[in-house]
C-alpha cells in the first residue's frame, strides 16, 4: 500500500480532454513530449483538482467546478499568482507553470502548477507510519509552526501587498459571510440568526499586525515527505488566501480541529486526525500558537465561533450547489447535517464564553 496521495478516476460529468490539454500545454511549456493520461484527485470540496501525467513528468491542473458562474469565488489568476509569489518568503507552495484565462478551452479558467508527491493526511494516520504520541505531538506542532511562519511572512517583499484590505478585515468577513450564508440559503437549512448576532455584537479590533491568511489550513492542504513524515514540504489550496487578520486564520483552522473528546456527532465530521493520540487539544493548539508567535489571545471563542460560522457557509454553498442539481458528486447530500451541527457546536461555545 502506497501512501502518497493518489489520483483515481475522473468522475462523471467532470471529464477533461485529454487532447486539447495536451495541445494547450505544450504551446506553453516547451519540453513536454508524448501522451498525457489524466486522473482526478478525489479529495477537495471546491475547486476540482486533476492530475496529467506525462513520461517523466506529473502536472497538476485546478479549474472550478462546473456549472459555477462565481468567478470571484474560483480565482484561478489570482491562485496562480499567489503560488508564483509568495514561494518567496514561503518555500512550501507548489511551483505554477501555466494560467489559462481562454473558458473555450476546457470550459472554464484552469492553471497547471508541479505535483508535489508526498503524503496527505486525510480523517485517520495511517498506521505504517507508526506515529506514536511523541511523534504525532511533534508533527502538529510541526503543522502549527508553518502556520506561524506563514503568518510572519513578509508580504510586502513578495509583491503581495494589494492581495488584500487587512483594514476592516474582522468585519468584513463577518459581514460577507452573513450575506453569502443568507445568499445559499436552502429550505432546509438552520439561520444561525443567535451566533450571527453574537459574532456582531462580539466583533474585535482587527489585529495590529496583519499577515497573509490562508483561510484553509488543515492537514489534508499540507504535504508530508514521503521518505520522512515528520517534515512537510508543500501547502496546498491558496484560493482563498488574502492579508488579514491571523487570528482570524487560526479560527479558521480550530473549526477544522476534532479533538479526541468531542462526541461522535462531531468526530464523524472529522477530515483530519486531529483526534490521534499526542495531538493537541484546541486549548493547548492556541496556546502553542500563541506562544510561538509571541501574541497573547484572549478572545479566542470569538475566533472559534467565527470559524465555525465561516465552516458552515462554505458547507452550505457548496450544498446549494447540490440541492439545485449543479453538481452530482453525491457527498455533499450530507452536507446539510454538517451545517446544523456547526451551529450546535457554535452554540455552545458561545453558551460556556466569557466574552
Amino acid at each position: 500500500m502506497t501512501l502518497t496521495d493518489q489520483s483515481t478516476q475522473v468522475r462523471p460529468g467532470e471529464e477533461l480532454d485529454a487532447a486539447v490539454i495536451d495541445a494547450y500545454l505544450k504551446a506553453h511549456m516547451p519540453g513536454l513530449s508524448g501522451a498525457p493520461s489524466i486522473s482526478q484527485f478525489p479529495g477537495g470540496a471546491s475547486n476540482l483538482t486533476y492530475l496529467i501525467r506525462y513520461p517523466g513528468q506529473e502536472l497538476v491542473l485546478r479549474r472550478p467546478p462546473f456549472g459555477d458562474k462565481a468567478r470571484s469565488a474560483h480565482d484561478m489568476g489570482r491562485e496562480y499568482r499567489i503560488l508564483n509569489q509568495l514561494n518567496q518568503g514561503f518555500p512550501f507552495c507548489p511551483k505554477a507553470y501555466a494560467h489559462c484565462t481562454d473558458a473555450s478551452i476546457i470550459g472554464g479558467e484552469f492553471y497547471v502548477m508541479e505535483r508535489v508527491k508526498g503524503i496527505i493526511l486525510r480523517s485517520d494516520l495511517p498506521p505504517e507510519l507508526g506515529l506514536d504520541a511523541p511523534r504525532a505531538e511533534a508533527l502538529c506542532k510541526s503543522f502549527i509552526d508553518r502556520l506561524v511562519q506563514l503568518h510572519q511572512v513578509d508580504y510586502t517583499a513578495c509583491g503581495l501587498a494589494d492581495l488584500g484590505k487587512p483594514e476592516g478585515y474582522v468585519q468584513r468577513q463577518i459581514e460577507g459571510w452573513t450575506a453569502r450564508y443568507i445568499k445559499a440559503l436552502t429550505p432546509d437549512a438552520p439561520r444561525w440568526d443567535k451566533v450571527i448576532a453574537w459574532l456582531h455584537e462580539k466583533m474585535p479590533a482587527d489585529h495590529p499586525r496583519p499577515a497573509i491568511v490562508h483561510n484553509d489550513y488543515l492537514f489534508d492542504n499540507v504535504i508530508l515527505d514521503a521518505d520522512n513524515p515528520m517534515r512537510i514540504i508543500g501547502v496546498l489550496d491558496w484560493e482563498m488566501a488574502t492579508i488579514g487578520d491571523p487570528l482570524m486564520d487560526l479560527g479558521n483552522s480550530l473549526a477544522y480541529w476534532i479533538e479526541a473528546s468531542d462526541p461522535a456527532p462531531v468526530q464523524q465530521m472529522r477530515r483530519q486526525p486531529s483526534n490521534a493520540a499526542g495531538m493537541l487539544t484546541r486549548r493547548q493548539f492556541v496556546a502553542y500558537y500563541a506562544e510561538r508567535a509571541g501574541l497573547a489571545i484572549d478572545n479566542v471563542d470569538f475566533y472559534y465561533a467565527y470559524g465555525l460560522f465561516r465552516l458552515a457557509g462554505i458547507v452550505q454553498q457548496i450544498y446549494y450547489r447540490f440541492y439545485h442539481g449543479q453538481t452530482q458528486d453525491k457527498r455533499f447530500a450530507q452536507f446539510i447535517h454538517m451545517n446544523a451541527l456547526l451551529e450546535q457546536m457554535s452554540l455552545q461555545v458561545i453558551a460556556h464564553s466569557s466574552l
